[in-house]
């Protein structure tokens, strides 16, 4: 399945830099990590430093999220096959 045919939910500012800083981190990640745990921990830490912290970052092939958040601060995407939701909460 090609990824534009994967769904995707965005729900950050459209003029901020968070959309672009979220793929581009997560393709590095994908790349660079082979275990779910150390890709999220690398996107989780990208962005406390550089939007303050709190972010939680989930990555998998299955999974299953019920989460609150901070409005304008959720993504849940696909980078290949691995889904990834990122959002802030607290």
């Amino acid at each position: 399945m090609a990824d534009e045919n994967l769904e995707q939910i965005i729900d950050m500012p459209e003029q901020s830099d968070m959309i672009n800083d979220a793929r581009t981190q997560a393709r590095y990640a994908v790349e660079h990590f082979k275990v779910e745990s150390q890709i999220s921990h690398y996107i989780k830490k990208f962005f406390d430093e550089k939007y303050g912290p709190n972010w939680h970052c989930v990555v998998g092939k299955h999974f299953n999220s019920y989460s609150s958040y901070e409005s304008k601060r959720y993504m849940f995407f696909y980078e290949g096959q691995m889904a990834i939701l990122l959002y802030k909460m607290g």
